[in-house]
Formats: structure tokens, sequence, C-alpha cells
């Protein structure tokens, strides 16, 4: 084997809540993990101005805070946390290769995949601005809902989840607008049926956004366009939701791992095993239903104990 070929145990491909927490029990069980950050070290999370429902923050905690907290933890106990990003696999072999900024290669044991998914969003300038400010805009009802509580949002988006996170920011919210870019719903009958007959949830169909206005640090209002009229106005709100889903960062495994149609990679159920043996899953590389820190730590937790069964397995 070249000297410029490095071979490892476990290693853990992304950050985030579900690739520390792997880290932490693959390292506490002597599998010696390298992880790689990939290009947002800390995941989603570092663009999470505040945490509140992650168990044992009771005073909550800022995201990039929390995912510093994770890390420490992690190498704490050995992962060699490591900058860079895989650009390319071949799980074809008995050996699974992959390439570290398209230079290095490592050959693994067991891979556990954490790359995440990533939350579309409209890309408009003032949207991309208010979202690195933390003051207003959002991919998460259900993370950052409750900093909204008895006032008036709106929400971007016409399918299942948008209907669903509509539903959770009424609970919470005096007024939900709902903006649908075509004339009907993407959403399931049910679904949608459930968001128009909520009360405090006005739906405006052919509508797009135009602006999310703000004050320069917080959202105010949100300029909207009516598609079929050319009327524009302004909604008055302080949170603007983006509900048009998420991309799995998973393209580099879609010739090896079987995935759904949106890339979503699919694991054996009750398990973060994927159709090749030695690799494994966590997170919201998998996850399309929660999204959630929490269960992201521990999809983390179940990869770093598969895969030293896994291990075991083959040494006994």
């Amino acid at each position: 084997m070249s000297e410029t070929i490095e071979s490892i145990k476990c290693l853990i491909i992304g950050s985030g809540p579900a690739g520390y927490t792997a880290g932490i029990y693959a390292s506490r069980a002597n599998m010696f993990p390298v992880l790689y950050q990939g290009t947002q070290p800390g995941g989603q999370l570092t663009t999470t101005n505040e945490v509140e429902n992650f168990p044992g923050y009771p005073e909550g905690v800022t995201g990039p805070e929390m995912m510093l907290e994770l890390q420490a933890q992690a190498k704490r106990f050995g992962t060699d946390v490591r900058d860079g990003w895989i650009t390319k696999v071949d799980f074809s072999g008995p050996i699974h290769k992959v390439w570290v900024n398209e230079t290095k290669e490592i050959h693994c044991e067991t891979i556990i995949i954490s790359t995440g998914a990533s939350a579309k969003y409209l890309g408009l300038e003032s949207e991309q601005k208010y979202l690195k400010l933390g003051g207003g805009v959002s991919a998460c009802a259900v993370c950052d809902g409750f900093f909204y509580r008895n006032q008036e949002v709106v929400i971007v988006g016409a399918g299942d989840s948008a209907c669903e996170e509509a539903h959770y920011l009424s609970k919470l919210c005096s007024k939900v607008t709902m903006l649908v870019r075509r004339d009907v719903f993407r959403a399931s009958k049910i679904m949608a049926n459930r968001v128009i007959n909520t009360d405090n949830i006005e739906i405006l169909f052919n509508t797009e956004t135009e602006e999310v206005l703000g004050d320069g640090q917080l959202v105010t209002a949100v300029k909207v366009k009516n598609n079929k009229t050319n009327v524009v106005h302004d909604i008055a709100a302080t949170g603007f939701f983006v509900a048009i889903g998420h991309k799995p960062n998973t393209d580099i495994f879609k010739d090896f791992l079987e995935m759904d149609e949106t890339g979503y990679i699919i694991n054996r159920p009750g398990s973060s095993k994927t159709n090749v043996e030695g690799v494994f899953v966590s997170g919201d590389a998998a996850d399309h239903v929660y999204r959630q820190a929490v269960t992201a730590a521990g999809t983390g937790c179940m990869a770093a104990l598969d895969a030293e069964r896994y291990l075991a397995a083959k040494a006994s």
C-alpha cells in the first residue's frame, strides 16, 4: 500500500450533533475515529441563534456554542477532528475508499455518514441577510416557532411539510399568513384541509415573496406580489419561515448507496445500516421526518454502536 494512503478503523463524514455524538461513542469504544467536519463545520445549527429544546441546557444555548461544546467532548475522548471534506468515495470493493479535498486517499474499515441536509431558501438577498443575522428568518418552525409566541408570522410553502409547520405555528402565534405560489396546494388533501380549517391561518394563493423587510436587525414585514394581478403589498410580521423542502447532502454517495427520490439515504429499519456493509448513516442525511438536533444525536449514537458491533463480528 502506498505511504500516501491512510488506513483507519472508523471515518465519520460530517459534523453536527450526529457526527460529534458518533465520535464520542466511537472514541469510547476504542475505534479511534477520524472526523472530517465538511464544508459547514457544526452543521445547520451553526446558523441557529438560540437552541432551547436540546436536553441539558435549561437556559438555552446558541447553536455555534453547542457545536463547540460537542466538538470539545468528542475530542476529549480522542476523536481526531479534521478540517476538510470528502469529495469522492468508492464503496465497490471490500475496502471503503474516500478522498479528502480530491487529493488525500483514506481506506476505512467503517464509515459513518453524518453529512446532514440543507434547507432550501428562496435566495432573496434580504432573506439571506436576516437569516445570517438571526433576526427573524427560519427554515424550522419546530426549532424556532417558540420565539414568536403571540406574534404574527409568514410562512412560504405548499407541501405537506409547509402545512404541518403552518399548523404548528398557529398554536403559538397570533396569526400565520401562508404564501402559496400556485392556486392550489401540493400537499395531501388532509393536510391542506387542516390549515384551511384553522382560524388564525390566512392562505394567500398565487402569491410570491418579493422582499423580507426589517429594521436592519429584525424582520418587520414581508413584501409580497400576487402573480396573477401583479398587486404588491406588505404583510406585517416578525418571523419569516421558509418551508419549501430540504436537500440531503448525499450526492457523492449516489452511485453506491440506496436513496429515496429526494436523496435521503435509506437505512435498514431499526438501525443505521445502509445497503453497503460497514457503511452507516446518521442524522438528517437519512431523516426527512424529524430533523431535530436531539434525534440526530441519537442516530449518531446508533451508528457508532452499529459500527462497533460490525467490527466485533468481523474480528470473531
